[in-house]
């Protein structure tokens, strides 16, 4: 399976989150049969939210479409490699699949600092695809952060 489809949708969230004045990081749940069930993007600047991740935001979407906090089955897309926190929230979700596009080597806890979704000491470990429009999502980042630095 493919996910290029999928994660165009997720960055043009992260480009919509990037005109708000946050950091530009979309993410979309799809569910078995390929619908997607939650959407996603950083909020934390908009809604002074700490927790105010494009995938916690995207988890918490799904999880009320589906009446269910268990995404079993379930795909999260990410344009950015997750956090902890949110590495920890796709554990706690049961999600069946993580794909995200570029890798976080200041705060990713999927392979960059920390792997939490693959200690083997947790109940549960999703599958992980990594790279799926890589250059595209950190040059959509590179362009925020560098135009936040001339300002």
């Amino acid at each position: 399976m493919t996910f290029d489809h999928v994660m165009g949708q997720a960055l043009d969230l992260a480009r919509t989150t990037a005109a708000d004045g946050d950091v530009p990081v979309g993410a979309l749940v799809i569910d078995p049969a390929g619908v997607v069930i939650g959407r996603g993007r950083n909020t934390r600047e908009r809604d002074g939210d700490p927790t105010g991740h494009a995938e916690i935001v995207a988890i918490r979407e799904a999880a009320g479409v589906t009446g269910e906090w268990r995404l079993e089955g379930c795909t999260l897309v990410v344009t950015l490699e997750p956090c902890t926190m949110c590495a920890g929230a796709i554990v706690a979700a049961r999600l069946r699949r993580l794909v995200f596009g570029a890798f976080d080597d200041k705060a990713g806890a999927v392979g960059s600092l920390w792997d939490v979704v693959r200690d083997r000491r947790l109940n549960h470990r999703p599958e992980v695809v990594s790279g799926v429009r890589a250059d595209e999502s950190a040059a959509l980042l590179r362009d925020f952060f560098a135009g936040h630095r001339n300002i």
